[in-house]
């Protein structure tokens, strides 16, 4: 069982829709590109995709988070959403063409980061990309809350936070070739102040040959 599943079930169940507002920049992949999203939520991404003409799977542990997904999709043809741990995602090797690990692995513990990691690897084929994306250390919320691990903290709910650099990030996609990896941020209205939110964006290839 995932430390926080519970705790992200009880808040799907008593807040809905989590995750609204504009999804990330999606890249070009070719029609029918064989896809992954670990962590899909409510489908705020998942939704996007399937208008790209990708074939699409989503994962949650969240039965509710799964259920919500689905309500966005509907009938989609192209489409497929499934209750599973991202940390053991149920796939053969060399299944995806690219998979999404968009503001998810951030909130696993140290060990099951590097173990998820060394699973990706696997699931991509040959050339496949991960998308990747996590708050970074710069983020207004880095600090808070109480800590687990280094750089690692416990808020609200009892949900993880893990907060990356751009080197941890490449350290921990070791064995995928490095495409891009920067940050990103943008300002937050809270109670009248203004905030920094800030993560790690990156993107890394499954080589061709091991």
């Amino acid at each position: 069982m995932f430390p926080d599943s519970g705790a992200w079930e009880e808040d799907y169940t008593q807040r809905g829709m989590l995750w609204g507002g504009g999804t990330h920049a999606l890249p070009d992949l070719p029609l029918s590109s064989r896809v992954l999203e670990l962590g899909c939520g409510n489908g705020k991404t998942l939704s996007a995709m399937i208008q790209r003409g990708w074939a699409v799977i989503g994962i949650d542990f969240s039965p509710r988070a799964v259920m919500l997904s689905r309500d966005i999709l509907g009938s989609a043809s192209y489409g497929h959403i499934m209750i599973a741990d991202a940390r053991f995602p149920p796939f053969k090797h060399s299944t995806f063409d690219a998979v999404f690990a968009l503001h998810v692995i951030g909130h696993m513990c140290e060990t099951d980061r590097h173990d998820i990691a060394n699973t990706l690897q696997h699931i991509l084929r040959p050339g496949g990309i991960l998308y990747f994306s996590d708050f970074s250390t710069h983020d207004f919320r880095f600090g808070k809350g109480d800590v687990t691990e280094t750089g690692t903290y416990r808020r609200g709910p009892g949900i993880l936070t893990h907060y990356f650099t751009e080197v941890e990030v490449s350290d921990l996609f070791s064995k995928l070739t490095p495409l891009s990896i920067s940050m990103h941020q943008w300002p937050m209205r809270v109670l009248g102040s203004t905030l920094i939110r800030s993560e790690i964006v990156a993107t890394f290839s499954r080589k061709e040959c091991w």
